[in-house]
């Protein structure tokens, strides 16, 4: 029986007892429930225990593991333990993906046909360069977590650090340059002294990122001086081309020449050798001639007068001998007769 405080009190709503005669009723709650509530918050405790002692980290994440709000660990990734009824925080971030902000222009969706913003974004893009124009300017910076713990606790706002110091980085890079360098050729040593200098400035604020690309996607002039820049800019496409191609008749006309005047001069020599190499051997056939002369001068004399006109008679045709003393020739020319043998004597 529970006790009941007001027992034994006297009627009518005496000191100490309930007004009216009032009797407050007896509570009492059988074993059996008590022991079964017992037990049900027990198991469902150890339940929440459970639950709340298993994380998974994903495959390109790394949870950062806080105890009573301060670092304890690192978790790669895989199936891990904790502390459960909020002893150890798991926050995860995603180390290996690729981040990627936008400077003055926005991408709506990406895919096969991109689309982009219809708004422009003035404050982003436009950049006064070192001479004193200005240039409209959009491009992409991409980066990665490379410290998750530094990361998280060293950065309140991750992406808006990260814009800031491209944006300060970029302003700075382009007013170092003139405005030609900017739309032209300088925009390789652009991206890559911005990314340098944004690495530099991240790592000064601990921010444990690493920069990994810096890439202007669109130069272009501010649109009120958009046309004349253009004419200007194929004037120098036509000059351009213009030269390429002076360049290359030159390289091609050059060396024709020079291979010509080359075949002309090796001809040359080659006759010159060929004239001296004859002449030497006339020379030297010649005094092979004088030398037997001299031995037998008549003998020689004949035979040389007889090859020479051996070497004559068969190209002057028919010849007719005739003696003095015959009075008739018409009989002995056999006019209208082919003669016997070309170039024989008769």
């Amino acid at each position: 029986m529970a006790w009941n405080p007001y027992e034994n009190q006297p009627e009518g709503g005496g000191q100490g007892g309930p007004p009216g005669g009032f009797e407050t009723p007896e509570f009492n709650l059988p074993p059996n429930l008590v022991t079964l509530v017992f037990y049900g918050l027990a198991g469902l405790m150890i339940l929440v225990a459970v639950r709340g002692a298993f994380f998974t980290v994903g495959p390109e994440e790394v949870g950062v593991v806080l105890r009573f709000g301060r670092l304890h660990t690192t978790a790669q990734p895989g199936f891990h333990l904790k502390m459960p009824f909020g002893v150890d925080e798991v926050h995860k971030i995603a180390k290996e993906t690729v981040h990627k902000e936008e400077f003055g222009f926005r991408t709506h969706r990406a895919g096969t046909r991109t689309q982009y913003s219809s708004a422009r974004f003035d404050d982003e893009s436009l950049m006064l360069t070192g001479d004193l124009n200005v240039a409209d300017v959009e491009w992409v910076v991409q980066y990665k977590v490379r410290n998750p713990d530094v990361y998280f606790f060293n950065l309140s706002e991750p992406e808006q650090t990260v814009r800031d110091v491209a944006e300060s980085v970029l302003r700075q890079v382009v007013g170092n340059r003139t405005v030609d360098a900017v739309l032209t050729t300088g925009r390789a040593r652009i991206e890559a002294r911005a990314k340098d200098l944004m690495q530099e400035v991240l790592d000064g604020y601990k921010a444990g990122i690493r920069v990994t690309v810096v890439q202007l996607q669109n130069v272009t002039p501010p649109e009120p001086v958009q046309a004349s820049f253009n004419d200007v800019n194929r004037a120098e496409q036509d000059m351009e081309k213009f030269e390429n191609e002076a360049l290359a008749q030159f390289n091609k006309m050059i060396p024709n020449a020079k291979g010509e005047a080359k075949r002309a001069i090796d001809r040359a020599e080659g006759y010159k050798a060929d004239r001296v190499n004859r002449a030497h051997g006339n020379v030297a056939r010649f005094l092979g001639i004088l030398k037997e002369y001299r031995k037998a001068p008549a003998v020689t004399r004949s035979r040389l007068y007889l090859e020479q006109i051996g070497k004559v008679l068969p190209h002057t045709g028919d010849i007719t001998v005739i003696d003095e003393d015959i009075k008739g020739v018409l009989p002995h020319l056999k006019l209208g007769q082919p003669s016997t043998a070309k170039g024989g004597a008769k």
